[in-house]
């Protein structure tokens, strides 16, 4: 292919990516993965932001994670201080994806207990997956200070985060399961059902955590 029709294929991904019909903007992230041009990079992240299709966000962030990491972890970076959730939940899920710990730093208590749901998880995601050697502690009190928030999704995304960070979170395990918040208390206890068993439903763990609170024992029934 000639340096012209490159160029003519690159702009009509570019605008394709404006377009209305979400099967076009899909096609368009696709061609934009298949065949990466800097030129895309501001024009993909742009696209995160506004972008209200899951399955064309997770085309754009497949996109930019097929460009080099030098031209899109700094853009991203600069997304997480946009004041539209989306904008900051889109790059930390394409963060999570590029593997690059320079984004390590970036990841702060903030964005961890970011007011919106949506961008909380996603910093949650981000941050597991991203965590220098040594930080594990650090980051699991930082996230133990959201239990009991949101609902049930909300909460399991933080339970597999947690639990991801492994015996690190013992410690706050054990001294959430007498915090005087009952929610708190109903989400340790179905962190802790989870972490012993990976394969149980999250919704059972929340029932079982509900339901030793209401024995009021170590979950033995007489």
């Amino acid at each position: 292919m000639t340096m012209p029709e490159q160029d003519t294929e690159a702009m009509r991904a570019l605008r394709g990516l404006e377009d209305g019909d979400p099967s076009v903007r899909l096609r368009a992230a696709l061609a934009a993965g298949t065949a990466p041009d800097p030129r895309f990079v501001d024009r993909l992240v742009e696209r995160c932001a506004v972008e209200p299709e899951f399955p064309v966000r997770e085309m754009l962030t497949w996109a930019l994670i097929r460009h080099p990491a030098s031209a899109t972890v700094p853009r991203l970076l600069g997304e997480l201080r946009s004041e539209r959730a989306r904008a900051r939940s889109q790059a930390l899920h394409t963060l999570s994806k590029t593997g690059d710990r320079r984004a390590w730093p970036a990841i702060t208590r903030e964005l961890l207990t970011d007011a919106d749901d949506e961008v909380a998880r996603a910093a949650w995601r981000a941050a597991v997956a991203l965590v220098p050697e040594g930080e594990e502690p650090a980051l699991a009190a930082v996230l133990s200070t959201q239990l009991g928030r949101g609902g049930r999704e909300t909460r399991l995304s933080l339970s597999r985060a947690l639990i991801a960070l492994g015996e690190a979170i013992l410690p706050l395990l054990r001294a959430a399961a007498t915090d005087p918040d009952p929610r708190v208390r109903a989400h340790a206890a179905a962190t802790e059902r989870l972490r012993r068993d990976p394969d149980a439903g999250s919704e059972f763990a929340i029932e079982e955590a509900k339901r030793i609170l209401a024995l009021g024992t170590d979950g033995r029934e007489g």
